[in-house]
C-alpha cells in the first residue's frame, strides 16, 4: 500500500497572500473551458453561422464568467442545503465563509444551468442549444477539481484491501489503507466522461440530447465512484444503504433519460 505525498497545500506564499493548489486547479478548469469552447465553435450547429444566432470566441467569454459566478454560489449554497442544512441555519453567517471549504457538485451544476437561463434570454438563444455547447466543455473541469481534492488529501475514500496495490494512507484518516477514490472520480467522472462526450457531441444530435447524455453519464460515474468514497461523516450512509451524493445522482439520471426521450421525439 502507499502513503499519500504530503504536498503542502499552499503552492505559493506573498506574504499574507497564500496561492493554494486548489485554487490553480479552478483556473486550470476555466482556462481548459475557453481552449474546449473555442473547439466547440468547429461543431455543429455552431460552426460557420451568421446574424444574430452566431457564436463565437466572445459567446465562450461570456458563458465562462456567468458559469464561474454559477458554480460558486450554486456550489457553496447547495453544500449548505443539501449536506449540513440545520448547521447553517444556526450559523446563517457561515455560508460566506468559503475559505472553510465545503462545495457541492449538484449545487454547482444547478448554478450554472441558472447562468446558461440567463445567457440563452439575454442573447435570444435556445437554452438547449445553450446546453448542448456547455456540456462536453465541463468533465475536464471536474478532473482538475479531484486533482486539488488528492493534493489536499480530502475526500478520501472507503477501507481498502491493503493487498490493493494502489490503496493509500491518508494524513488524518488512521493508518488503514483507503481507497483513492479522488482518483476513480478524476478518471470517471473527469477523463473518461470527456472523452465520451466529446465523441458523441461532435455528431449533430437533437437539441438537449448532448446535455442529457451528460446528466446520465454523469450521474452513472459518480454513483459508481460513491461506493468507494468515505461518506460524510455526519451524514454516513442513507437510505438503501446509499450516500447523499449517489441519492443526488438518482433524480439527475431520471431527469436525463427523460431529457434525452423528450429530445428524440420533439425532434422527430
Amino acid at each position: 500500500m502507499l502513503n499519500h505525498p504530503s504536498i503542502d497545500p499552499v503552492a505559493l506564499q506573498l506574504g499574507p497572500v497564500a496561492v493554494h493548489w486548489y485554487g490553480i486547479t479552478y483556473l486550470l478548469a476555466f482556462g481548459l473551458f475557453l481552449y474546449l469552447g473555442s473547439r466547440r465553435l468547429r461543431h455543429a450547429p455552431y460552426a460557420g453561422r451568421l446574424g444574430a444566432g452566431a457564436w463565437g470566441y466572445k459567446e465562450v467569454e461570456d458563458i465562462l464568467f456567468l458559469g464561474v459566478i454559477g458554480v460558486v454560489l450554486g456550489g457553496r449554497i447547495g453544500y449548505c442545503l443539501f449536506y449540513k442544512p440545520l448547521y447553517y441555519l444556526a450559523h446563517p453567517l457561515e455560508v460566506f465563509f468559503v475559505w472553510q471549504g465545503g462545495m457541492s457538485f449538484h449545487g454547482g451544476m444547478l448554478g450554472v444551468i441558472a447562468a446558461m437561463v440567463w445567457f440563452a434570454v439575454s442573447r435570444k438563444k435556445p437554452f438547449w442549444e445553450v446546453a448542448d455547447f456547455v456540456a462536453p466543455c465541463v468533465p475536464t473541469g471536474l478532473a482538475s477539481g479531484r486533482v486539488g481534492n488528492f493534493i489536499n488529501g480530502e475526500l478520501w475514500g472507503r477501507l481498502a484491501d491493503p493487498a490493493l496495490p494502489w490503496a493509500m494512507v491518508f494524513r488524518g484518516a488512521g493508518d488503514a489503507p483507503r481507497h483513492p477514490s479522488q482518483i476513480y472520480q478524476f478518471l470517471l467522472e473527469g477523463v473518461l466522461l470527456f472523452v465520451l462526450l466529446w465523441w458523441y457531441a461532435r455528431t449533430p444530435r437533437k437539441q438537449g440530447q448532448v446535455a442529457s447524455a451528460f446528466l446520465v453519464g454523469y450521474a452513472s460515474f459518480r454513483f459508481i465512484a460513491e461506493f468507494f468514497r468515505e461518506p460524510d461523516a455526519h451524514l454516513g450512509l442513507l437510505g438503501l444503504g446509499m450516500s447523499m451524493g449517489q441519492w443526488l445522482c438518482v433524480p439527475m439520471f431520471l431527469a436525463g433519460v427523460a431529457l434525452w426521450l423528450w429530445a428524440e421525439r420533439r425532434g422527430r
